[in-house]
């Protein structure tokens, strides 16, 4: 044999060898050891954790905690959490029917299995491992030992010892006992542990008066309480909390607890409206509930905060907080007959005052008071803001270097045709709106436009900016993003939109065009954990220049415009007023350099589920506009807050605030059956050709006779026409008679 043969023997042998020694070490014989031991290992290991782990005693009670609320100063605005709104009832009191949605709903094999589910258990210590979050499918007892015997947190560690618990308590206590203890621990949300409490905070019975539909309804909210609380879900949060009502009353068929006829009868209950907690009368409700939701935003759960011991401390100006309640108190509910008079009794405030150097909300009014209305009017984004959103119009013409039809650039002295009901040009959706009153302006300029809320001006002006600009300016100042079309209708305030939001849009031009968010919590600390405080300033969202232009052009309306009841020598101001269609909201935006606040009224009917109604003959008067209750709010505020006035001026950069202008009166009051002016040609109604974008002295002075109305028609003789703006009808037809001031 060669030394090539020796060679290639070697190779064969060591690789024989090779292959020899893998298969010897991963027999099927060592492979099935590895396994049965592993199991042995894990078995043991169990015994031992079960052997070791003793059922505790309840620990519910004796940890709760209260969670205390101050002003901005320290001083205390409220306590809550001392105590569980909870009363324990029997199962006995519980319907039977009522108790099976529960089950049906969490729980199908209750009466049938250990007290466990392995697989969900198996996920949910999977989930915690890999940071996903909580569990699923744990069973009734589980969640039972949860609430009872251990805490929220989640860790493996408390996972491990609720699933040993939870055999031992299944082995020990009768299925009715476990069942009666989850339906008295779990929370429900609005503050209710136990189902006692839950009945009286959704439908104002107690537990036993409850029917299927009812506790069906209950049961299913479990699943995400402040996301399913039908009083505040969201369209989203209402479709899969009726889903799942859905899904309960089929699993009770299937189990036999319901019959197939009678689950088809069965309609959804709708919930009652909530009630403030004891202790959250008058505003202090409100306030609490607007730093509870800032702190939701902010990651801070409901579970979290029901389990108590936070110190919230509020950005809430005790002094401004009791100007505001003082204010709303003499300059409108001392004015009102709300048991005698049915319009007066619709007519619901709502305010929010900002400080536009940091965005700390210093002063809110929610209503009457929370206990009686609990829906705060200072954040309820169900009404439009009205021509309040025409100064917004205006920021995103002057931001985007906007042109007339005529190719002139958009400025304050830019001249419009102001010919009320004149449709607009180059849009493809058919609008004129009215201007109030039915009023016709010769060639108004936009100074003039935005002194008398002139509905045809800025309609056209719209247009000329284009709806989807004004829509991105408007959401970048912090207008929200609901029901918000791209038309022309915008131009009067279609969207829907709260007082606080229009506070912070206001305080954003008030603060030279960064962005001011307004925030309520100061700070949040838990013994163990502390929230991120809300940056209440963020970066430029339009140009100084073109915020401070409108400042200037606000600056005349307070002055002689439609907001002079505001107007004052005690601090410089600048505003805007609104009034939505049908008169169902009246709106007063305004702000002083130290001061942004917003006042709102809305009519909402006393009938159970409310309804928007309109405030026309409020108080024996006639329409109910901003320019009335709203402005003489923020100017009896205003003053209180600012301690009788400041020196305090708007620095407008680059723009001249000249003289006050002297009103103008219409040229002729025709009687009511007059005929209005015709609407003039397009070529007539073209801008002049030398526009300004800061008006001359001549024209915040005095104006010349062309530039008064040119005809007063009267189609309303009592004063009581419905506003200029608001929501269009579908296609906002030509012609629909829409006003405001």
């Amino acid at each position: 044999m060669g030394r090539a043969d020796a060679r290639r023997a070697q190779g064969q042998e060591a690789r024989r060898a090779g292959r020899g020694g893998i298969r010897g070490l991963f027999t099927w014989r060592k492979i099935l050891g590895t396994f049965f031991g592993l199991c042995l290992l894990v078995m043991g290991a169990f015994v031992a954790l079960y052997m070791y782990v003793d059922v505790p005693a309840a620990n519910a009670q004796a940890e709760k905690q209260s969670n205390v609320y101050k002003y901005s100063d320290g001083t205390l605005l409220a306590r809550t959490g001392s105590g569980v709104n909870r009363e324990i009832v029997d199962l006995a009191v519980v319907p039977k029917g009522v108790q099976h949605a529960f089950v049906a709903a969490e729980n199908k094999s209750f009466y049938r299995d250990q007290g466990v589910d392995l697989k969900g258990t198996a996920r949910g210590l999977l989930n915690t491992l890999s940071g996903k979050g909580k569990q699923g499918g744990s069973t009734i007892t589980q969640q039972y030992v949860k609430n009872y015997y251990l805490t929220q947190d989640q860790t493996v560690s408390r996972k491990l010892k609720e699933l040993v618990i939870s055999l031992k308590v299944d082995q020990s206590t009768k299925k009715d006992d476990i069942l009666a203890g989850y339906l008295n621990t779990v929370y429900y949300g609005r503050g209710a542990s136990g189902i006692q409490a839950a009945a009286q905070a959704y439908y104002g019975v107690d537990a036993k008066d409850l029917d299927v539909s009812q506790g069906a309804y209950l049961a299913a909210l479990l699943q995400a309480p402040s996301q399913y609380d039908w009083a505040v879900a969201s369209p989203t949060g209402k479709k899969l909390v009726k889903e799942r009502w859905g899904y309960t009353l089929d699993n009770m068929v299937d189990e036999g607890w319901l019959d197939g006829a009678e689950r088809g009868k069965l309609t959804f209950p709708v919930p009652k409206s909530p009630k403030a907690a004891p202790g959250m009368e008058g505003q202090t409700g409100y306030l609490v509930e607007a730093a509870n939701q800032e702190m939701a935003r902010q990651g801070v759960t409901e579970e979290m905060r029901e389990a108590g011991g936070w110190t919230v401390t509020l950005n809430i100006d005790k002094k401004r907080q009791k100007q505001l309640e003082k204010s709303v108190d003499d300059q409108l509910e001392n004015q009102l007959d709300r048991k005698g008079n049915k319009i007066d009794a619709t007519v619901q405030a709502g305010a929010t005052s900002v400080d536009p150097k940091t965005g700390k909300v210093v002063a809110l009014y929610g209503g009457v008071g929370a206990t009686e209305h609990w829906i705060s009017n200072a954040t309820r984004q169900d009404y439009q803001p009205a021509s309040t959103f025409k100064p917004l119009v205006l920021a995103s013409a002057l931001e985007n270097e906007s042109v007339t039809r005529n190719g002139d650039l958009i400025g304050l002295g830019t001249v419009y045709d102001g010919t009320s009901k004149r449709p607009v040009v180059g849009s493809d959706t058919p609008f004129a709106p009215q201007n109030e009153d039915d009023i016709s302006y010769d060639n108004p300029t936009v100074q003039r436009a935005m002194d008398k809320s002139i509905n045809a001006v800025f309609a056209q002006m719209v247009v000329d900016v284009t709806p989807s600009a004004v829509k991105k300016t408007a959401l970048a100042m912090g207008v929200p993003d609901k029901n918000f079309p791209e038309r022309p209708a915008i131009t009067l305030g279609t969207m829907n939109a709260s007082t606080w939001d229009m506070a912070g849009v206001y305080a954003t031009l008030d603060n030279h065009g960064k962005k001011v968010t307004p925030t309520i919590v100061k700070s949040a600390e838990h013994r163990d954990r502390a929230m991120e405080p809300v940056d209440g300033i963020g970066g430029q969202v339009i140009s100084r220049s073109s915020a401070d232009t409108v400042t200037r052009a606000l600056t005349e309306v307070v002055d002689i415009g439609s907001g002079r009841e505001a107007n004052t020598s005690a601090y410089d101001a600048a505003g805007k007023t609104g009034t939505s269609e049908n008169n169902k909201a009246a709106w007063f935006a305004a702000y002083t350099p130290e001061l942004s606040t917003v006042v709102a009224l809305y009519g909402e009917s006393t009938k159970e589920g409310g309804g928007q109604v309109t405030l026309t003959g409020t108080a024996n008067s006639g329409r109910a506009n901003g320019g009335g209750f709203p402005a003489k709010i923020w100017a009896d505020y205003t003053l209180g807050a600012l301690g009788g006035g400041s020196n305090a001026r708007f620095d407008l950069e680059g723009v001249e605030r000249g003289e006050t202008a002297v009103t103008e009166t219409p040229s002729a009051t025709p009687s009511e059956t007059e005929t209005p002016s015709p609407t003039p040609s397009e070529e007539t109604a073209t801008p002049s050709e030398t526009p300004s974008e800061t008006p001359s002295e001549e024209t915040t002075t005095s104006r010349p006779p062309s530039e008064s109305p040119s005809v007063t028609p009267s189609e309303d003789p009592t004063g009581t026409k419905d506003p200029e703006d608001g929501e269009q009808p579908p296609g906002e037809r030509p012609g629909s008679g829409i006003l405001d001031q």
